[in-house]
């Protein structure tokens, strides 16, 4: 359960978009099963700029350390990517306004990766810490993630962290686009209101993959 001050999202799928898969392809979920060896827990942006504002980010910390925990345990990859700090740009400023793109541009942090990660967050020794410099940490020449992935031979993804419809969103779609099997965890994701949450769950689930609870993810790491 989350601890005082902060919130887990109401999250849902309608059951005419679980029916409309179902009818495509003979079941409700696209994918049944993982290999832990070859299955990335990706948790995106779970840094104090981010968490320190938001009762939903913080509501998801026990599910993405409980997750990553287990992943490593089965022998496959935990990835955390936190934002770089970027160059400053004229549609940057023009877009956010030049004090709120300066604000975004220092989102990450400074020191060691580890150091800038949610204090209730713990790395393991092997875990991958990259940056990425665009909101998707699929997005080509923006993170060296895609490269790291390849040669563990990773070919399914957890999508984990915040904010749910912008990072998170985006990289889920461009990790579908560069052929891997996408699993959203929906209580592991986080963003500001529920119905931007379920939007994007449902964007994901109809398009892009599968939309699964920490318990479910549990369950297919274990092989259950």
């Amino acid at each position: 359960m989350p601890d005082a001050g902060t919130s887990i999202h109401a999250w849902r799928i309608d059951n005419r978009d679980y029916q409309r898969q179902t009818e495509r392809r003979g079941r409700r979920f696209a994918y049944t099963s993982l290999d832990p060896a070859r299955t990335a827990l990706v948790v995106i942006d779970m840094v104090p700029f981010f968490l320190d504002a938001n009762p939903y980010a913080r509501g998801i910390v026990p599910n993405i350390q409980h997750l990553a925990d287990r992943m490593r345990s089965a022998g496959g990859t935990v990835a955390w990517v936190l934002p770089a700090r970027t160059e400053r740009t004229e549609v940057g400023d023009e877009f956010h306004g030049p004090e709120a793109a300066e604000m975004f541009r220092n989102a990450g942090g400074t020191g060691p990766l580890p150091d800038r990660l949610w204090h209730g967050l713990t790395p393991g020794t092997d875990d991958l810490l990259v940056k990425k410099s665009a909101p998707s940490a699929f997005f080509p020449g923006r993170c060296p993630l895609p490269e790291l992935l390849r040669e563990r031979e990773v070919n399914t993804v957890l999508i984990t962290g915040t904010v749910t419809n912008v990072c998170c969103e985006s990289s889920a779609r461009d990790a579908w686009t560069l052929g891997y099997r996408v699993i959203m965890v929906a209580d592991a994701n986080a963003t500001g209101r529920d119905q931007d949450h379920n939007a994007t769950l449902r964007t994901v689930y109809r398009s892009f993959g599968d939309v699964r609870s920490t318990a479910d993810v549990h369950a297919l790491i274990g092989g259950g």
